[in-house]
């Protein structure tokens, strides 16, 4: 690896906990990684990953209404854009396909549900897009884990989807005794519970290794500025 880039990343490493790293099934995690070769970015679900709850994750004055006020002018603009980017995963909420915006509000209202809500409904890893599975970076790192064994025995029911890279950098799956890291990746002034390798200011990840996974995990997590408090266990 190269230890200078003009583009000054911040690049940490995380090294999984040895009780972790030892169920750690490494072919599985390249067959995975194989199977997501030459996939597209997750356009589609990038935007549902922080919503989990009705009114509790928008920054003021953001609301849902407002969230389809955009959506609404967006389609007008650049409907090919719209569409990728959530008009298949709001199809893929209500169990149908090819709706457009109007129809997927049509149908939500037919069902007694509000926008609000239907927005709630968590993205399940299995849902494969028109161009295959869809997963943002961090989810991809998480999926492969996934794959991997990581999450036993909670595989099934954690969608690695509905995580935020915060989230991910707080799964309790890490190395926890910062005296054991290498005496490479830290200095005298500066003793990290991880590894800090590229980056010209210091990284703090607040609450880094400290949830236990748990079924549906990061589902229903309310989350809202300033302070991004959440209740215990999300």
């Amino acid at each position: 690896m190269a230890l200078k880039d003009e583009s000054n990343p911040q690049i940490a490493l995380l090294p999984l906990h040895p009780d972790v790293h030892a169920r750690f099934n490494e072919s599985a995690a390249w067959e995975y990684v194989r199977s997501m070769v030459g996939k597209p970015y997750g356009y589609h679900n990038m935007i549902f990953s922080w919503i989990d709850t009705v009114g509790d994750n928008y920054p003021p004055p953001l609301d849902a209404n407002l969230v389809m006020a955009v959506m609404s002018m967006w389609t007008r603009v650049q409907p090919l854009y719209a569409a990728n980017m959530w008009n298949e995963a709001l199809n893929k909420r209500l169990g149908t396909e090819g709706l457009d915006l109007q129809g997927i509000i049509i149908e939500t209202e037919r069902r007694g549900m509000s926008f609000d809500q239907l927005l709630t409904i968590p993205e399940q890893d299995e849902w494969i897009y028109s161009d295959g599975k869809s997963t943002t970076c961090v989810a991809f790192i998480l999926a492969m884990y996934k794959e991997a064994g990581i999450f036993a025995p909670f595989t099934e029911s954690i969608q690695v989807t509905e995580f935020t890279i915060r989230d991910a950098y707080m799964l309790k799956i890490f190395y926890d005794n910062p005296a054991r890291l290498p005496t490479w990746c830290n200095t005298e002034s500066d003793k990290l519970p991880f590894c800090q390798i590229l980056g010209e200011y210091r990284m703090e990840l607040p609450e880094y290794n400290t949830i236990e996974p748990y079924a549906k995990m990061n589902e229903n997590c309310p989350s809202l500025p300033p302070t991004y408090k959440r209740p215990a266990r999300c």
